[in-house]
């Protein structure tokens, strides 16, 4: 996206008053009033992490994997409102038809983590790794990036990922080169390459700010290369987090994301992705007890869909993604009477370039899928 598109999007960015002083209830009635005179003209994908009042009106309701599965099957929509972050609306339009418009809801739901990583920084850190190791290495990208970095990967020969089929495309990975470039969140890139056998002495660490690879040891004994980011939720479920609820629950089974640090996957009972953590509490027997290591919306709502279990947030003082939180009703209702009113507001558009490299590493991600 260039300078001006991104202050482009921004003048669309502000809500305007009116929804400001809608109740509850008024914008619920007419958000099912639009939804119904829409048809299948209208779909609204959701994120697990979103808000309830807004989760209840995704026509499907998953985490990256999952979500950018429908959007690429999804033909008969006309308008997708992403109620997630940016680059998932970007991953939308991407795999979608030029027919089809993508909006999310409000600009400012972006991603601290796929922030971390931009295409000047990662231009910079490929043209010096392909210093070092030549021809041997590959980039894989979390699905948690821009579509800049998407593209890039792309067209440098790698794939995307999500915390779903990463073990599947880190070994895919190795058989296409010798080593990896992960980006941009280094846990999950630690937890999964541990996982398929690569010891942790063997993965180094690119700082992007200061262009600098952080390995201690021979470079020739590198097979993945991590990227300096992280998730900003994720990363503040703590070692000690786990001791408390050993001492006051001996009893109690830990699942956390692979997007926690390496510490506190080795120390939980399972990890998994979002979809894995639902599956495993789904599945699980009356009366046990879980503490989960992440989003808090998506723990809430765990712990009121099973009465019949004890769950809770492995830390006590967790807080919801709050750039995610940021698309509420009022945003909602907002782009939605957009739609009706034939006005464009906050529509995700990537140029066509980039979507030709992005849809190679999306693509090649979807057919291991």
């Amino acid at each position: 996206m260039s300078i001006l598109q991104y202050f482009e999007e921004q003048k669309s960015g502000t809500l305007p008053e009116k929804y400001h002083d809608l109740t509850q209830n008024e914008m619920e009635v007419r958000i099912t009033q639009i939804k119904e005179q829409l048809g299948e003209k209208l779909f609204i994908p959701g994120h697990h992490y979103q808000r309830d009042d807004v989760i209840q009106f995704a026509d499907s309701a998953g985490d990256s994997l999952q979500l950018a599965q429908i959007c690429a099957d999804n033909e008969k929509a006309e308008h997708i409102v992403f109620c997630g972050v940016h680059f998932m609306a970007e991953t939308a339009d991407i795999l979608t038809t030029d027919k089809q418009k993508v909006y999310l809801p409000d600009m400012r739901a972006g991603c601290s983590m796929a922030d971390m990583a931009d295409i000047f920084q990662t231009d910079r850190a490929w043209e010096a790794l392909e210093k070092l190791f030549g021809e041997t290495i590959v980039p894989l990208t979390y699905v948690n990036s821009t579509a800049a970095i998407k593209a890039f990967v792309g067209k440098n020969g790698g794939a995307t990922v999500t915390s779903s089929n990463a073990h599947a495309m880190v070994q895919w990975a190795f058989t296409q080169k010798e080593r990896i470039l992960f980006l941009p969140d280094q846990h999950l890139g630690r937890n999964t390459a541990f996982d398929v056998g690569v010891p942790l002495n063997e993965m180094a660490v690119w700082d992007p700010i200061n262009d600098k690879l952080e390995f201690e040891g021979s470079v020739e004994d590198i097979k993945v290369v991590l990227w300096k980011g992280h998730c900003s939720v994720h990363e503040k479920f703590t070692i000690q987090n786990t001791i408390d609820v050993r001492n006051q629950y001996p009893e109690m089974r830990i699942i956390v994301h692979p997007e926690c640090s390496r510490e506190v996957v080795a120390l939980a009972d399972d990890s998994g992705s979002t979809k894995n953590i639902i599956d495993k509490i789904n599945e699980a027997k009356p009366g046990s007890q879980w503490a989960v290591g992440t989003e808090m919306n998506l723990v809430n709502r765990l712990i009121k869909t099973h009465p019949d279990k004890h769950i809770i947030s492995l830390n006590p003082s967790m807080c919801p993604c709050l750039t995610m939180n940021r698309i509420d009703l009022p945003h909602l209702l907002w782009s939605l009477e957009g739609i009706v009113n034939g006005e464009t507001i906050n529509q995700i558009i990537v140029d066509e370039e980039t979507t030709k490299d992005a849809i190679l590493a999306l693509n090649r991600m979807l057919e291991r899928a």
